[in-house]
């Protein structure tokens, strides 16, 4: 039995029985775990107040080798998030980066990329960053850290820039192609104002990205929609289905009248 300490990012919590909660967690040095946190659902636990999804934690465990659930000693919170969690925008929003890391990180691998991209993420909506921007920006990301983002760059076929011709995702395709290379392959058009902000989002901090163009967020609203869409055709080729999270996003938009 080997106890470890932690800074880590709580993505799910779970009731289990009548006493307990189930933990999802991502740590820096040993990426995501699982444990049991033993009485957290009882009125005097050690627990109590500490287990909000997406906070920001100092968790300390116990592992037994050969066992695929940790043992939760101690949590201690380092930033809450519990601000985020206030409407039902944010709840949604929340567990929806959470889900990205639930599917996308390995158990037990370390990822320091990724952590710090949820801990950036989660800081910015925590000091009201457009969360539209935050979330097309974090996807984007996410799927570049996994190695299926399609570059921006340059056409692989033509070598021309995306950046003045926009670009084409082809169906089942893993490259971004010019519209002259992509013609006749049944693609996603990306237009050339969502390849520029894509470059943005590789070359700039999301701090730094407010300041890029003038007008800020609320004028990149229909090209962060379209980057939304381009991030859900890249997402439903690998996965072969899409997040559940996503789904009840876009559920309720349509419940609200918000397209």
């Amino acid at each position: 039995m080997r106890l470890h300490t932690s800074e880590a990012i709580l993505l799910d919590v779970r009731d289990l029985q009548d006493r307990d909660r189930i933990v999802t967690f991502f740590t820096r040095e040993q990426g995501k775990k699982r444990g049991v946190a033993q009485g957290a659902r009882t009125r005097h636990s050690r627990f109590g107040g500490q287990l909000q999804p997406l906070a920001k934690v100092s968790v300390t465990w116990f592992e037994k080798e050969g066992r695929d659930l940790v043992r939760l000693s101690a949590v201690e919170l380092i930033r809450p998030a519990h601000r985020l969690f206030e409407d039902l925008d944010g709840i949604l929003l929340g567990s929806y980066l959470a889900d990205h890391l639930l599917e996308f990180s390995p158990d037990a691998e370390p990822n320091d990329p990724l952590y710090r991209l949820l801990d950036v993420a989660t800081e910015a909506l925590l000091g009201g960053a457009d969360r539209d921007l935050v979330a097309r920006y974090f996807e984007t990301w996410v799927l570049r850290l996994a190695g299926i983002f399609p570059a921006p760059n340059e056409c692989p076929e033509c070598g021309r820039p995306l950046a003045e011709l926009g670009a084409r995702l082809p169906r089942q395709g893993d490259a971004l192609l010019c519209p002259d290379c992509a013609a006749g392959r049944g693609s996603l058009s990306v237009s050339r104002d969502a390849v520029a902000l894509l470059l943005g989002f590789h070359r700039h901090s999301l701090a730094q990205l407010g300041s890029v163009a003038g007008g800020g967020a609320e004028a990149w609203a229909e090209t962060l929609r379209e980057i939304e869409g381009l991030c859900g055709e890249v997402r439903r080729g690998f996965l072969g289905r899409e997040l559940r999270t996503y789904e009840v996003m876009q559920q309720t938009r349509r419940g609200s009248g918000v397209r």
